[in-house]
């Protein structure tokens, strides 16, 4: 109930409502741990229904979505228009259409932020932080008030990523660019921006495992969590769950680590109140014919039954052991003309790899 306070002396008495990395946090099996000091009060549910626009269009659309399998396994979607493409996920499928309404979810079709602290930290408690700027668009299937459905010009594209750091000094004006398109069988197109050499280069589409900028984060954990091209994945269903998670807080105004329970840069209380939110469990893999040599033997995704967003996934690697543990914490923020959002850019994730570590933390105010 709200007022629960939730300790290291207590913690075991809410283990139904704990991720599995978040029980491993605290049980301490790991070199991540939670400190000894922490402290999650529990509040009241917040809410806050999806865009009406968004809702529309699922309403007028989602009847004439079906899934198309390929020979090799591969997974499309026809009919799609708009708005949440399943929003009753059902029956054999119902795992990926899940994952589908992941790809498909509400975001403002334009996401800027001006300064992203990007901080690593290693087994020695050393820190070494950088910052970007970041602007996402969304160039298909847009429902925000005034803003034409498909941006002219954009042809098949869907979402454009673009990204460019702003801090150290050394690394100023260091650019990527990520496309992705409509089929969600068709590989994201990739650029980075070298100032040195003043012009870009493309960068293979394939590259879905390195290090993204030397973070423990890869190419496929990026936008908001996740960013895998859906159709070369499977998903099954594992269930419905209700989890502990940070929807409405704030962020510390001070830099990392300042503000953040240490050595795990766990949230501390003067953030917020922790909620209990209605998750969806899904096991997401590599289709067979696409999985030799993909990093991840599975991940374990907890996403958000009101704005199917991830708020918590489990990695694992390709013999099945735990490699990095996930937490993503959304703030709610007031989009232009559409009201209070809970997805939208702004938010703290942290990635710990319990293989090797070493963590990353990603802090989007």
């Amino acid at each position: 109930p709200a007022g629960t306070t939730i300790t290291m002396e207590n913690w075991r008495n809410y283990t139904q409502f704990m991720p599995e990395g978040m029980i491993a946090l605290f049980e301490g099996k790991y070199f991540w741990k939670m400190p000894q000091d922490v402290e999650m009060e529990v509040g009241p549910t917040m809410i806050h229904p999806l865009p009406k626009q968004y809702r529309e269009i699922t309403e007028k659309y989602a009847s004439q979505v079906r899934i198309i399998r390929r020979p090799d396994g591969e997974a499309t979607i026809v009919g799609y228009a708009g708005g949440r493409p399943f929003p009753h996920p059902v029956g054999s499928d119902k795992g990926w259409e899940i994952l589908a309404n992941l790809w498909f979810r509400y975001l403002p079709h334009r996401i800027v932020d001006t300064y992203v602290a990007e901080c690593l930290q290693n087994r020695y408690g050393s820190i070494n932080c950088s910052a970007d700027q970041l602007v996402y668009n969304q160039l298909s299937y847009n429902t925000d008030p005034g803003i034409l459905a498909k941006t002219p010009g954009a042809g098949d594209k869907y979402f454009t990523e673009w990204e460019m750091k702003v801090a150290p000094e050394n690394e100023k004006y260091s650019a990527s660019l990520s496309i992705s398109y409509t089929d969600v069988t068709k590989p994201q197109e990739s650029y980075v921006f070298i100032p040195a050499l003043r012009r870009y280069q493309p960068v293979s589409s394939a590259a879905r495992c390195s290090p993204a900028g030397g973070t423990d984060a890869t190419p496929d954990d990026y936008r908001f969590g996740f960013n895998g091209l859906i159709g070369q994945f499977q998903a099954a269903f594992v269930g419905e769950r209700k989890i502990l998670t940070l929807t409405d807080y704030s962020l510390p105004e001070t830099s990392f680590p300042d503000g953040f329970d240490m050595p795990l840069g766990w949230p501390k209380p003067s953030w917020g109140k922790w909620q209990l939110c209605d998750v969806d469990v899904i096991d997401v893999r590599r289709i067979p014919s696409m999985a030799a040599g993909y990093c991840y033997g599975k991940r374990i995704m907890y996403i958000d039954k009101e704005f199917n967003a991830v708020l918590w996934q489990e990695l694992y690697d390709s013999d099945m052991h735990l490699w990095k543990i996930a937490a993503t914490f959304t703030d709610t923020l007031n989009a232009p003309q559409i009201g209070p959002v809970n997805s939208n850019g702004s938010q703290f994730e942290g990635f710990w790899d319990v293989k090797n570590a070493h963590a990353t933390y990603f802090i989007a105010p």
